[in-house]
């Protein structure tokens, strides 16, 4: 049997069992994906006896994805550029690591809204963890004009200079007029989440062709996406990227790279249901 599985404190909330579970039956593969909660006080000596453990790699999440970077021998430009891992594995008897956040961000979009990256400006409101991932995305994908608007604007700056040339800080304030001039607009931070504040900002500027995205996926339709549909806008939801990360995992752990199809998105569309239903 082959075995993985997903690491984060807490981690009981993640989807990713379910995820690969269902592929792991649908596809006929004799394996496991276990989730195991670790503690930061934990985590590390975990990460370090993972090659003489018997998995064959598995996922980390919050708050270990900065720790799993640091526990790798080996690491993709992915993981270099993002600073974080989220996908190991054991290559010659030693830990390796991916984002493949970044990964999933692209390829939601490539299934959701085809075309997206002939756009060249981009407009990321947020500079935590997961802005990395989509800046990184958006980079690779060509993009030379990309703003960054934070509350705080010294960690927008910061940000925008570990990417250098074509990625630029912006003032909170500021985000009318830069609205009007990007193509595309991603939501990285939590506001618009389930029980977080909403993200107050007009897209009333937005040119017609604007696509706008959020990363978030509870609730599926966020005030941000609900307001960019009454507009007319092409509005993609956060659950895709979530699907299409785990695709780079599963194929290095099970040797199958695994579809993401209506059926594994109404799977976890239920299994959220339920959640919210027990809650």
């Amino acid at each position: 049997m082959i075995r993985a599985f997903i690491t984060g404190w807490p981690v009981e909330h993640s989807l990713s069992p379910r995820m690969h579970t269902h592929w792991l039956e649908h596809y006929g593969i004799d394996g496991s994906y276990d989730s195991l909660a670790k503690s930061p006080q934990e985590v590390g000596d975990f990460l370090a006896g993972l090659p003489a453990s018997g998995f064959a790699g598995g996922n980390v999440t919050i708050p270990h994805k900065e720790a799993a970077f640091r526990a790798c021998a080996e690491l993709d430009d992915a993981a270099r550029a993002i600073g974080a891992v989220n996908t190991l594995w054991i290559k010659d008897g030693a830990l390796a690591g991916s984002n493949t956040d970044a990964y999933g961000f692209m390829a939601n979009l490539d299934d959701k809204a085809p075309g997206w990256g002939n756009a060249l400006s981009a407009l990321v409101l947020g500079a935590g963890g997961a802005s990395r991932a989509v800046i990184h995305a958006l980079v690779t994908r060509g993009f030379n004009d990309i703003a960054i608007a934070n509350r705080s604007v010294e960690r927008a700056e910061a940000l925008a200079a570990h990417f250098g040339v074509g990625v630029r800080a912006l003032a909170w304030e500021k985000l009318p007029d830069e609205i009007a001039g990007s193509e595309l607009i991603v939501n990285t931070t939590s506001l618009g989440m389930k029980g977080q504040p909403g993200l107050e900002i007009d897209l009333g500027s937005a040119g017609t062709g604007t696509i706008v995205t959020d990363i978030v996926y509870t609730p599926l339709e966020t005030p941000l996406l609900a307001q960019a549909r009454e507009r007319g806008l092409a509005a993609v939801d956060g659950l895709g990227m979530l699907l299409h990360q785990a695709v780079p995992g599963f194929e290095k752990w099970f040797g199958q790279r695994p579809e993401v199809d209506e059926t594994l998105r109404q799977l976890l569309l239920g299994e959220l249901a339920r959640r919210e239903a027990a809650s």
